[in-house]
């Protein structure tokens, strides 16, 4: 049987925290107990946000920490026509539509529904979409586009819900409710998602299951707040005949306030620990992981 293969794949619009340090570290540690190949990907599709000083210090936070990877390492934003392709696969199968409202238009359609009953939330609390773009005709689609407008490519959920009946995943970690072994998906529960914008050929759902079947990952794991994340990714893996993986989802570094560690509240770099003189030990025992491979870290 071939060996398991994990990957690590930050984005680079921000330092490293040691939230990072310990999604990082748990790839690292799990390859290496279990005998397994560890990949490194940079998503930086976000041309706006993404910077190559972010990037080159990811090379180098993961390099003090002790962490090493297979080279190459992969850049998304070098595969936009694989992206781009997949996309053009779904619209075939009449799984794509165009829409059309900017972010202030959809919270205005939004607020307008809300008469009494609150609007439907997808999984991490933004509202489903509420425009009618579905029902637009394909000439006029067409005009839209062709006087420069911006949009968004979305999956039609309702039709892609009909390729698929029963969707799961085998996770091997716990979800915000304890949820592990056997998990049924509801990908429905995200309405119609964005799969790809005007100015960008892809989004963070649609290239994370490319690049991992691409990649040959047999073992993704993440943070817990991507667990219901995984239900779009089940549908878009079976919608492009991509292999499932086997997910672990791990807990989240939170801070004094019970809060996950993000890079736009400004959560401490491994740089500046490791500038006030931490080590990569102290790094380990702050994320509570130990500093061999005797315990055993495939239990949740």
């Amino acid at each position: 049987m071939p060996p398991p293969v994990f990957r690590f794949a930050p984005s680079p619009n921000g330092y490293l925290h040691i939230g990072h340090a310990y999604s990082a570290l748990l790839n690292f540690d799990l390859a290496r107990q279990r005998g397994g190949r560890l990949l490194l990907r940079i998503e930086d599709i976000d041309g706006a946000r993404c910077r190559p000083e972010f990037e080159a210090a990811i090379y180098q936070d993961l390099a003090w920490l002790g962490i090493s990877w297979e080279m190459p390492v992969r850049r998304q934003s070098l595969h936009f026509a694989r992206y781009r392709e997949a996309v053009d696969r779904l619209a075939g199968m009449g799984l794509i539509y165009p829409s059309f409202e900017s972010r202030a238009e959809i919270a205005r359609l939004v607020a307008e529904r809300e008469t009494g009953v609150p609007w439907p939330r997808d999984p991490d609390g933004a509202p489903l979409y509420p425009g009618a773009a579905k029902s637009l005709l394909p000439e006029q689609r067409e005009r839209l586009i062709a006087e420069g407008l911006p949009y968004a490519l979305r999956l039609d959920m309702a039709a892609a819900l009909t390729h698929a009946q029963t969707l799961e995943w085998a996770e091997q970690g716990e979800g915000p409710g304890g949820e592990t072994g056997v998990v049924a998906a509801h990908p429905q529960a995200w309405g119609d998602v964005i799969l790809a914008r005007k100015e960008t050929p892809t989004s963070y759902h649609l290239s994370v299951v490319i690049d991992d079947a691409l990649q040959g990952v047999t073992d993704v794991v993440r943070g817990r707040d991507l667990f219901w994340s995984t239900s779009v990714h089940r549908l878009l893996q079976h919608l492009l005949g991509l292999p499932q993986p086997v997910y672990r989802h791990h807990r989240l570094i939170e801070d004094a306030a019970g809060h996950k560690l993000s890079k736009s509240t400004q959560a401490t770099a491994l740089r500046e620990l490791r500038g006030q003189g931490a080590t990569p030990a102290d790094i380990r025992r702050l994320v509570d992981l130990p500093n061999d491979l005797t315990t055993d870290l495939t239990k949740p």
